[in-house]
């Protein structure tokens, strides 16, 4: 389950209904879909075959075109981030700075946790939404916003795209931004 974490105030959001009513004053949706739909073998592995990753996608392919279907996105596909990643570092600096982008950009997280960190409106300023396994998330067109992992350094996670050639991030310059 998403918990957020309000950046100026220290002031942390867990609860289920909190956190939806949170993220939607700030335009953000989220939702959560049922992991036990996921096969057990899948269960918090981090690096997947082509074979598991449609096996996985497999699993969630109501959900997927659900979503799909009421948001417009075209392409899916399963992005696996872990300590065996081939130059980890280096593809968490590109995701770990903020940015916006000309679409929507969506993740489901089906293994392991990740941190969205997002600029809110005015009042509220840059907050922290912590997500795992379930959890969906989709950060609207043109927030400013960025990505990372959490302590565990490990996640598995569907990407929802309207253009098929898939997410491009546009550098955005904040000097209230503080990591």
């Amino acid at each position: 389950m998403a918990q957020i974490r309000i950046r100026n105030t220290n002031e942390r959001i867990e609860n289920e209904d909190q956190v939806l009513e949170f993220l939607t004053k700030q335009n953000v949706l989220y939702e959560h879909w049922d992991v036990s739909k996921l096969p057990s073998q899948l269960y918090e592995k981090f690096v997947l075959s082509d074979e598991e990753k449609n096996t996985l996608l497999s699993s969630y392919d109501t959900e997927i075109r659900d979503l799909a279907e009421r948001r417009g996105y075209k392409v899916w596909d399963i992005v696996a981030l872990s300590e065996a990643t081939p130059n980890l570092p280096e593809l968490l600096k590109k995701f770990e700075q903020v940015h916006t982008h000309t679409e929507d950009e969506v993740r489901a997280i089906t293994a392991g946790r990740g941190i969205f960190i997002i600029k809110g409106d005015e009042q509220t300023g840059y907050f922290d939404v912590e997500l795992s396994a379930g959890d969906v998330i989709s950060v609207p067109e043109g927030q400013p916003h960025f990505f990372t992992l959490m302590d565990n350094k490990a996640i598995v996670a569907v990407r929802l795209f309207i253009e098929p050639a898939g997410w491009i991030a546009d550098p955005y310059e904040d000097p209230t931004f503080v990591k």
